[in-house]
């Protein structure tokens, strides 16, 4: 009885060879797979040096990108400092036109004045020397008194009902307007004529 037990048993444990799996090939199968990878790059020099020149190739490209990238923030500068030097000598250049008239305010103050009409006579040749000046730089004076009021050119600060005077003509500047060629600098500060009657006598109020 004891001998057929023991049979028994040994046949239970006895393993199943034909439908156990083979684990350790496949074991052996993975480590394997690196050292040939591995082998097959150390095998085929091709590759290597494929991928220096590939390597090669983007450190020319980044040293080009960072080369341009200087030289055209040096050119970024150099066109500010030029522009900045035009500005300088544009600049010089007028205000040493105006000195001029500076040294006439200075020896019309030295002078002595005898009466109110030589103050006035002196003022004025400044002022036309001052306009002189400006004129050789570009400015003019816009016309005002008598003129059509244009919206471009005038600043109307306020209108007087009138039968003197044609409707829409300035009677009063109270500020002088200058252009600088053919750019407006600052418009005429004005009066402006409001004739409700046309010289026909028509009324124009609305």
């Amino acid at each position: 009885m004891t001998r057929a037990d023991n049979k028994s048993k040994a046949e239970r444990k006895a393993p199943d060879v034909e439908h156990e799996l083979p684990v350790s090939d496949a074991g052996e199968q993975e480590k394997t797979e690196p050292r040939q990878q591995a082998n097959s790059r150390e095998d085929n020099p091709g590759s290597r040096t494929d991928l220096e020149k590939l390597q090669a190739e983007r450190d020319s490209l980044a040293d080009r990108l960072a080369r341009q990238q200087a030289e055209f923030e040096n050119a970024r500068k150099r066109a500010a400092r030029e522009q900045q030097e035009f500005q300088d000598f544009a600049l010089a250049d007028a205000l040493n036109s105006l000195l001029p008239v500076l040294d006439s305010f200075e020896q019309a103050l030295r002078a002595p004045v005898q009466n109110v009409e030589e103050l006035r006579s002196g003022i004025q040749l400044i002022r036309r020397q001052w306009l002189d000046t400006m004129g050789k730089l570009g400015l003019t004076p816009i016309p005002a008194v008598g003129e059509r009021f244009d919206p471009r050119l005038h600043e109307a600060i306020a209108t007087v009902e009138t039968q003197e005077a044609e409707d829409s003509r300035v009677l009063e500047e109270l500020q002088q307007g200058y252009k600088l060629r053919d750019r407006l600098l600052r418009p005429a500060r004005v009066r402006v004529a409001r004739n409700t009657k046309s010289e026909s006598g028509v009324d124009n109020r609305v």
